[in-house]
C-alpha cells in the first residue's frame, strides 16, 4: 500500500543562506503568505502558504556549503513549481526586483505558458499557468 495524502498538497523545506533575501523574494516578490515561524533543531523555520502548500524556509544554524547551481547541473531536486493564474504579473514583478530568468515566458504546449527564475541560493521556481 502507498501513501495516504492527509492533504491535497505537498511542502518543500528549503534550506537558506541569507533569510532576509529569501523572505525578500519568497514573500516580497512572490507574494507567499508568512504563517509563523519557529525553532527546529538544525536551525530557524519560516513557514509560508502557497494555496494548502507550505514553503518552509529554513534559516540554518551552520550554513552547509552550495551544490552547483542551474536547472542541470546536478541530481535531485532542480525547481519548485507553482501552478499560477497571473504569471505575466508575477514575471513583471520579478523583473522589477531584479530577479534572474532560466526560462522567460513562453508558451510550452498549446494554452500552457512557463517561466522559470532562480531565487536568492539560486534553486529554481518554475510558474505555470494554463489556459
Amino acid at each position: 500500500m502507498g501513501m495516504i495524502p492527509a492533504k491535497n498538497a505537498l511542502d518543500i523545506g528549503i534550506l537558506v543562506k541569507d533569510i532576509t533575501a529569501s523572505l525578500a523574494f519568497y514573500q516580497g516578490v512572490l507574494g507567499l503568505q508568512k504563517l509563523g515561524e519557529l525553532p527546529i533543531p538544525f536551525g530557524h523555520m519560516h513557514r509560508l502558504a502557497f494555496g494548502d502548500s507550505f514553503v518552509k524556509l529554513v534559516d540554518p544554524k551552520k550554513v552547509p556549503p552550495a551544490g552547483e547551481v542551474g536547472l542541470t547541473k546536478a541530481l535531485g531536486y532542480r525547481y519548485l513549481t507553482f501552478q499560477v493564474s497571473n504569471l505575466e504579473e508575477i514575471c513583471a514583478d520579478c523583473e522589477r526586483a531584479g530577479v534572474a530568468f532560466d526560462i522567460p515566458r513562453q508558451e510550452l504546449m498549446p494554452g500552457v505558458f512557463i517561466a522559470m527564475v532562480r531565487g536568492p541560493d539560486g534553486n529554481v521556481v518554475e510558474f505555470v499557468q494554463r489556459s
